[in-house]
């Protein structure tokens, strides 16, 4: 997730630089950029430029300046809402598929704030269908039919999830769930394999996995069962079953690394060494540049270039590298 926190007042300005200094030692935030003042201006470059804005201001100001870029809840980025004082963190705009009810109840603690959540399911203990695929990294073919299921899951009727086969993360996600959905599961040669499909009184979604990667670059020699803590401990950070990704990548100087070969085996994942021409050639502001790296290799980095690449064009980062004893591990969904 990208970041921008956007501060009014000079105390506001003060827990913004705090806030972002925590939230850079998170795995799962790629990026924070701060502006001050200029609200206006600044909002706007963050609606479209970032996946979610912190308005570290008083609301009048904030509802005001992001009002006419509002569109939809599939598209709009995620927008909490901060006092100068710190003392309360609001979930103000996509709080769902934007993630914004998450992010909220990851930052309050943060600066000892009160999170602030007034979406209907969440104050009701109960888990959106759009929480589930934001969640989860699934996207939602129609999702004009979020608040009929929601609704319904709120009333505590039971969704049916039709599969093609056993998909252990979604299940996973479900028993591990501090919120409740009452579900059922059907099994079907008609589902696709990519796809979860929900429905409820002739009323259906569709629920498709985006292509996740998980890049991995490592010293020479290292055993597949190091990199696999490294692979574990970072699934573990994103509350994601192994069964929830699609396939590892790594560089083209790697195809013989034995540890890395083994890990794909016995995971059972497609692995893609992508070559050093196209690592040289790609760019992106998010990734982390290594010169060690560059000094021997002629590219960068390895596990970030490496996940955006075999994701697919317009793929994001959602775990920026990050090092566990020699493995450096990052991942990237498909848009």
């Amino acid at each position: 997730m990208k970041i921008a926190i956007v501060s009014v007042s000079d105390k506001g300005r003060n827990l913004a630089l705090q806030l972002k200094e925590k939230l850079d030692l998170d795995s799962t935030i790629i990026k924070v950029d701060l502006f001050h003042k200029n609200v206006k201006k600044y909002l706007k470059i963050a609606f479209y430029e970032y996946d979610a804005i912190i308005a570290v201001m008083a609301s009048g100001i904030l509802i005001r300046s992001i009002a006419p870029y509002i569109e939809s809840k599939a598209s709009d980025p995620a927008v909490l809402n901060i006092d100068d004082n710190g003392n309360f963190v609001i979930s103000t705009l996509s709080g769902h598929l934007g993630g914004a009810n998450k992010l909220t109840n990851k930052i309050a603690p943060l600066i000892n704030a009160i999170p602030v959540i007034t979406t209907s399911s969440d104050v009701n203990n109960k888990l959106g269908i759009d929480v589930l695929a934001s969640d989860l990294y699934l996207s939602i073919d129609n999702t004009k039919e979020i608040l009929f299921f929601n609704k319904a899951i709120l009333e505590g009727r039971k969704i049916t999830f039709t599969l093609n086969s056993d998909k252990i993360y979604l299940k996973d996600y479900l028993e591990n769930n501090t919120l409740e959905m009452d579900v059922s599961f059907s099994y079907s040669n008609d589902a696709n394999e990519d796809e979860i499909i929900a429905s409820l009184d002739g009323h259906e979604i569709v629920l498709r996995e985006r292509k996740l990667v998980v890049g991995i670059g490592c010293k020479r020699g290292k055993s597949s069962s190091e990199i696999y803590e490294g692979y574990k401990k970072s699934l573990e950070e994103l509350n994601l079953d192994e069964s929830r990704v699609n396939m590892l990548a790594s560089a083209e100087v790697k195809k013989d690394e034995e540890g890395l070969l083994e890990l794909a085996k016995s995971l059972n994942k497609p692995i893609n060494f992508v070559d050093l021409d196209r690592l040289k050639l790609f760019e992106s502001k998010d990734i982390q540049k290594s010169e060690f790296v560059k000094s021997k290799f002629g590219i960068y980095g390895v596990c970030e270039p490496s996940a955006l690449i075999t994701a697919g064009f317009d793929s994001k980062l959602i775990y920026k590298k990050t090092s566990y004893n020699g493995v450096t591990i990052s991942m990237a969904i498909s848009e």
